[in-house]
């Protein structure tokens, strides 16, 4: 399983304005929403660890795409889509052309261009997925609520992470859960019990790489 090289220079990042991959590799050609105007310095991370996201039975295209937009922020190698989970129409893509170009518009507006530049692979199982990572090296770290959970500022990460998410409603599932190597968990402070999934992994993504 290949994936692009999300670590090398600014100006090689930039030149690698490249289809993401799938099993079918490709990504949308249509138009995302553009960024806001400016510039933000992006620092070499080479020498930092490998990070991929397992997407697995999100709902929400506007959740997808705002993970595309997160991962590319947070240098993310590869986002691996899983289950129902939406992602960018590509070429051979071989879903129904009419709902392609509907999740793609959709998760387009919050992906601002993510889903262009942020690489990801769609996969038919999970399981196979993250049995391959693992072999590849990855630490399987699921970011669920679990009384078993790790407090995410309490880890320190290995230098290749796998975060895994779960769907919106039910979060992982408890036989994905098993299969993952560590759970992992944001400390909460006010009343509400739960975050917004890709608020979730905007926290995680910013802790792995900061740590």
């Amino acid at each position: 399983m290949s994936t692009p090289d999300r670590h090398g220079s600014p100006d090689q990042r930039a030149a690698a304005d490249q289809p993401g991959t799938s099993d079918e590799p490709g990504t949308s050609d249509e138009p995302g929403t553009s960024d806001e105007p400016g510039i933000v310095a992006q620092p070499d991370t080479s020498d930092q660890r490998s990070i991929v996201v397992v997407a697995h039975n999100l709902r929400s295209a506007h959740n997808v795409g705002s993970l595309l937009r997160t991962g590319e922020v947070f240098a993310v190698d590869t986002v691996h889509v899983t289950g129902f989970t939406p992602y960018p129409q590509h070429p051979g893509d071989e879903r129904d052309p009419t709902l392609a170009a509907r999740q793609t518009r959709r998760l387009a507006k919050a992906a601002a261009g993510a889903e262009r530049t942020m690489p990801f692979r769609r996969h038919e199982d999970v399981h196979a997925l993250l049995d391959s990572l693992r072999d590849e090296g990855y630490t399987v770290a699921g970011l669920e609520i679990d009384p078993d959970a790790a407090i995410l500022g309490d880890y320190s990460p290995d230098p290749r992470v796998a975060l895994v998410l779960g769907d919106e409603v039910h979060g992982i599932d408890p036989d994905l859960r098993s299969r993952c190597d560590l759970l992992l968990q944001i400390p909460l402070y006010g009343q509400k019990s739960s975050l917004n999934v890709s608020v979730a992994a905007g926290i995680a993504l910013y802790a792995l790489r900061a740590t």
